[in-house]
């Protein structure tokens, strides 16, 4: 039996158009999902927005005031797409309320944060999703079972980049997303947090790391209005930039293999160039985000000069087959968003998590913060 499910998207820049996208395209990539979303409620404090949202997407209501939304009883599940600094407040909130919540990574500024967003969802007995989309790709699911099933041979080291030029007009408006107190350790929250749930996906727990941080761009121009996404800015007051633009880290992880991680949101001429590679002692397992539905792997026992295959994932490999009917059918950044709705509605509808979860932000963000008390000593630092 299908029941209804009655949804709301808190913060509707980017992110929440995309959540709500994925909420209307569930049913039709999972008919077998015994929940419906059914969208409720738009809260959004920039004006105008929530009202376009509503007449957009058909929302029912629509508030500036997410604290609607928690009292609301018609709402039974919610997506925090709103910016960092919120993510706790909200999360705390709305878990306390009863409702299942989606929210977006990093899960607040700090592992404070998003332990209290965790304790707060596990108190409540509701379901929480987190945003880490690209665990969700099949590739990536492909890859990890690949590592997993020892064809590799023992993993020995895993190299994790995250470049992009979001960030590198120099034009670009001095948003809350780079000030310390809205927006947190800037790429490392933003980048970094994916690169460090990628790592432990893929490889397990990071037991230590050492890393170094940078700023590259110093000053930003204030914005004059309300702002969406990455806007530019020109002739306004100029102020500090609070947060990282780069960080590079060394990786050992519990299991004694190593690695790198490294993220920039300032590199001109890339443009999500996001991926890993993954070596082992008999073979090696590449993912590049911009073809995301494709691995380069090697595997054999000819070790020196042992060749390179593109294997194209199939319906095989994680979702695929609720998207495409074949391989090298393409999927897009959009899907990996409905894959994260569908499990997140599972999770509702089976009172089991599936994807990821709050201890999986809880254990991100204990990495980011861990690179942060890294960079300011300059030493290695454990994780517990």
């Amino acid at each position: 039996m299908v029941t209804s499910l009655g949804v709301a998207v808190v913060g509707f820049g980017w992110m929440g158009r995309v959540h709500t996208q994925a909420y209307a395209r569930v049913p039709h990539h999972f008919p077998q999902l015994t929940v419906r979303p059914r969208l409720v409620t738009v809260a959004e404090e920039v004006p105008g927005r929530a009202e376009e949202a509503a007449a957009q997407f058909g929302f029912a209501a629509m508030t500036r005031d997410w604290r609607e939304v928690a009292a609301d009883p018609r709402v039974q599940a919610v997506s925090i797409t709103a910016p960092n600094f919120l993510h706790r407040e909200i999360g705390v909130a709305m878990a306390e309320a009863g409702k299942h919540i989606w929210i977006e990574k990093p899960v607040g500024l700090s592992t404070a944060d998003s332990t209290a967003v965790a304790d707060a969802v596990a108190k409540a007995g509701v379901q929480g999703a987190v945003g880490f989309n690209y665990r969700n790709a099949p590739a990536v699911e492909a890859a990890r079972d690949l590592i997993a099933s020892g064809e590799l041979g023992a993993v020995t080291h895993i190299r994790v980049r995250l470049f992009s030029d979001y960030a590198a007009h120099p034009d670009g408006a001095l948003t809350w997303r780079y000030e310390l107190e809205r927006g947190g350790h800037g790429v490392l929250g933003d980048l970094a947090s994916h690169g460090a749930d990628l790592a432990r996906y893929l490889l397990g727990d990071i037991a230590s790391l050492a890393a170094d941080t940078a700023v590259f761009l110093p000053e930003r121009a204030r914005p004059t209005g309300a702002t969406a996404g990455h806007a530019l800015a020109t002739g306004g007051e100029l102020g500090p930039v609070e947060n990282e633009d780069y960080v590079n880290c060394l990786l050992r992880f519990a299991s004694g293999a190593r690695g790198v991680l490294e993220a920039c949101r300032v590199s001109v001429g890339e443009q999500n160039n996001y991926g890993f590679e993954v070596h082992g002692t008999k073979g090696a397992v590449f993912w590049d985000f911009r073809r995301m539905n494709e691995l380069a792997v090697s595997r054999g026992t000819t070790y020196q000069d042992q060749p390179v295959t593109t294997v194209y994932v199939g319906p095989g490999d994680g979702e695929f087959g609720a998207f495409q009917p074949g391989a090298a059918n393409a999927m897009g950044y959009d899907d990996l968003k409905v894959i994260e709705a569908y499990r997140f509605l599972r999770s509702v509808a089976e009172g089991t998590p599936y994807g990821a979860t709050l201890p999986d932000a809880v254990r991100s963000a204990a990495v980011v913060d861990a690179m942060v008390r890294s960079a300011a000593s300059g030493t290695w630092v454990d994780l517990a």
